[in-house]
């Protein structure tokens, strides 16, 4: 939950500061769609809308925020160029904004930085260095570089122009979701959720507003409980587009002061979410993206609904984005591993296919291993990847082969 501050960074930060940034964004960002979910509206109860931010340039909100701030360097700071810290996102947003601005950019992204992200910053012209295996470390080294070379260092959360950019989301949320309720936000350094609970606070102090965060790079909670920014010791989620070790102290004061709750929610849910939106609402998210429908998913009794979530990012790599729908696939119970103890005799394997047919469930792959220390002479291990409809249909699968004497074990997706 929130608590209250007796002071506050943002003061300067006000509905006037992102109708202002609106107009100078106007022509920049693309007014991105909301889309109507019947499917999470039936989960709910009532209406739920998505803020497709996926299809913003860049495939994320960070364009909003980087290319105001940027905006309003003086000539003799754009003339020292910038330097930004990012996994991929803001990097873009970055190297888009510098493009058309005519500004030299060096960005920094920690080592193993998604490639598609990397070689779209590059594609916008921004030199790409690497340091460090996180956000934070890449963003120390930015600070050294700035204070080496003169560049201004563009922040991705931790400035007033960030937050009022990314505000201005919020602003389009009010005019396609009039009477909204609650509005869950995907959260790391807090910039976006900032910016979005400020506009729709100042419009109606009523709506609810929720940042989700990845359970395992959740630096919020614990930073409310303490009353300041609280660094983790250690992060570990997929969702690299909300992996933020520390709270800015920027957007952390409009967090403490405006929004309503911070829940997390798991690797699993954000993969079955990422799949569900994939397949029911033919969105392409990253995982970060898709963390405001994961928690609805988890939840939906405590939504109060007419409800946005926004999809803050669609930014995937394809062999992630692979992964991912097998891990949500297994999370739904709809992909099953297993290995299969199978006597070593001609035919045995071709009985196996024909007893998981009969089961209903879909072969996809087939692995055979003869040498293990965990067989018997006289057996073969197989290794199946199989579909099913669900996990009532999965634990049948199971008990079925079972039944007709196989040895098996249910293993993790590869």
């Amino acid at each position: 939950m929130t608590t209250t501050r007796t002071t506050d960074p943002t003061a300067a930060v006000g509905l006037d500061d992102i109708v202002a940034a609106r107009e100078v964004l106007a022509g920049v960002a693309t007014y991105t769609p909301m889309e109507e979910s019947r499917w999470l509206s039936d989960l709910a109860g009532g209406p739920v809308r998505l803020k497709c931010e996926n299809l913003q340039r860049c495939g994320s909100f960070k364009i909003r925020g980087a290319y105001l701030r940027m905006s309003r360097l003086s000539a003799e700071e754009r003339a020292n160029g910038v330097v930004a810290a990012s996994a991929g996102n803001h990097a873009q947003g970055v190297a888009l904004a510098a493009q058309m601005l005519g500004i030299r950019a060096t960005v920094f992204m920690p080592v193993g930085a998604p490639i598609p992200k990397e070689k779209a910053t590059r594609g916008y012209g921004a030199e790409v260095l690497f340091h460090g295996g996180s956000v934070d470390e890449a963003l120390g080294r930015a600070r050294e570089y700035a204070a080496e070379t003169g560049a201004v260092l563009i922040h991705p959360f931790d400035h007033v122009d960030i937050v009022a950019g990314q505000g201005t989301l919020g602003l389009e949320l009010l005019e396609q979701s009039p009477g909204v309720r609650t509005v869950l936000v995907p959260t790391g350094g807090g910039g976006l959720l900032a910016g979005v609970a400020l506009a729709l606070k100042a419009s109606d102090p009523s709506i609810r507003v929720v940042g989700v965060q990845a359970e395992n790079a959740a630096a919020y909670p614990g930073s409310l409980e303490a009353g300041e920014p609280v660094a983790l010791t250690s992060m570990s989620t997929m969702a690299d587009g909300i992996a933020v070790g520390r709270p800015g102290d920027v957007p952390f004061a409009a967090v403490s002061d405006h929004v309503d709750e911070i829940v997390t929610v798991s690797e699993e849910m954000m993969s079955r979410a990422l799949l569900a939106l994939l397949e029911r609402a033919k969105m392409v998210v990253e995982p970060a993206g898709a963390a405001a429908v994961a928690a609805l998913m988890a939840a939906p009794g405590l939504v109060e609904t007419p409800a946005v979530a926004v999809l803050s990012g669609g930014n995937i790599d394809p062999l992630l984005l692979g992964k991912v729908i097998r891990h949500g696939m297994a999370a739904a119970g709809r992909f099953l591993s297993l290995r299969v103890c199978v006597p070593d005799r001609p035919g045995g394997l071709a009985q196996l296919l024909v007893d998981v047919a009969g089961a209903g469930a879909n072969v996809l792959d087939v692995w055979h291993e003869r040498i293990s220390p965990e067989l018997r002479i006289d057996e073969v291990e197989v290794r199946i990847h199989a579909e099913t409809r669900g996990d009532p249909h999965a634990a049948d699968v199971i008990a079925r082969l079972r039944e007709r004497g196989y040895r098996v074990e249910e293993t993790g997706p590869a």
